[in-house]
């Protein structure tokens, strides 16, 4: 039986941190037993938002692979690339922004978020506007039939299907309409009880080691309605408490125990939360620290792929040249 091809992709704009972990990178593991998986380091897109200034986009890029292959991405079983290092992204780019209308874009309800959580840099600029155009390239150049998406971003996967759609009607079918493969993705807040986001500094790095762990886990914000000890907490209304769902589901009953009925106070409770999490990074730290010690494998990697990935895509972009009669 044929596999289904995926692809998914992160821009590579800072550190990963929790929130990719249990929101992307274990799914991402996963999937790679059952699909043709390509996993793309997104650096044309975050030269959208990054433009300004450039200088740290390639080592974030090599920071952003260690981690994916820290947390179980395997080079032999998935296809790891770099974006720009394949230039069928932006030649299929420029098709499909032909084809698609302008009324599409700033309806998107991603752009229109981005926009917001992205402060302090201009992005009233053509190519961001575009940028879900670029993303519908990115899945429609493997010919992908399945994009694994929160429930979130399946407005822009069904833009990304109008977009085939409309190139097949008005040329001849080469894409697929790629249907979403929806996933699990637990609600993890920042340690701040905002939006997890690297532009709040509100995370926790998977590169963090564990000391840095523990003092960024004591500065969490727990039940706000918890004033003294004696107080019986409020676990459902706990940032704290939600991160033990998350990372130590085993402890759950407990904590939510201790907490409700105040048998500990907020400084214990966050105390073991950072032992907890650094149970969780001990073995991706260890996998991280062994890949530093190989000089040069990530970027022997990064070719690899991206030749396989090039490969892929030059073979799409003969029939997409086929369709429009170039």
């Amino acid at each position: 039986m044929k596999k289904g091809r995926i692809l998914s992709g992160m821009r590579p704009t800072g550190p990963l941190h929790l929130g990719h972990y249990v929101g992307a990178l274990q799914n991402w593991a996963a999937l790679q037993d059952d699909y043709e998986c390509h996993y793309m380091v997104a650096d044309w897109h975050a030269l959208m938002s990054e433009y300004a200034d450039t200088t740290r986009i390639e080592q974030w890029s090599r920071e952003m692979v260690a981690d994916w292959i820290a947390c179980g991405l395997d080079p032999e079983r998935s296809v790891i690339f770099v974006q720009s290092h394949v230039p069928e992204h932006a030649e299929l780019h420029l098709v499909l922004s032909c084809v698609t209308p302008l009324g599409w874009l700033e309806r998107c309800p991603t752009y229109k978020e981005q926009k917001n959580e992205i402060k302090g840099k201009d992005l009233e600029t053509y190519a961001f506007l575009g940028y879900p155009t670029l993303q519908a390239a990115d899945i429609l150049l493997y010919l992908g039939d399945v994009v694994p998406v929160g429930e979130d971003q399946l407005p822009h996967l069904e833009l990304t299907r109008e977009i085939a759609r409309r190139f097949n009607t008005l040329f001849a079918p080469v894409f697929p309409e790629p249907q979403g493969k929806l996933t699990r993705t637990p609600r993890l807040l920042g340690l701040d009880r905002r939006k997890m986001s690297k532009s709040y500094g509100n995370f926790i790095a998977l590169a963090d080691d564990a000391e840095t762990v523990a003092k960024k886990t004591m500065t969490m914000i727990t039940d706000p309605k918890r004033i003294r000890f004696a107080d019986p907490g409020h676990p459902e209304e706990c940032n704290v408490c939600a991160y033990y769902d998350v990372f130590a589901p085993e402890q759950s009953a407990e904590v939510h125990d201790k907490c409700r009925n105040a048998k500990w106070g907020c400084t214990d409770c966050k105390r073991n939360l950072a032992a907890a999490l650094n149970r969780v990074l001990d073995p991706i730290r260890k996998r991280r620290q062994e890949l530093a010690g190989d000089a040069g494998r990530i970027d022997e990697i990064l070719k690899a792929g991206s030749e396989k990935a090039r490969a892929r895509a030059v073979e799409t972009m003969k029939k997409v040249r086929e369709a429009l009669k170039f």
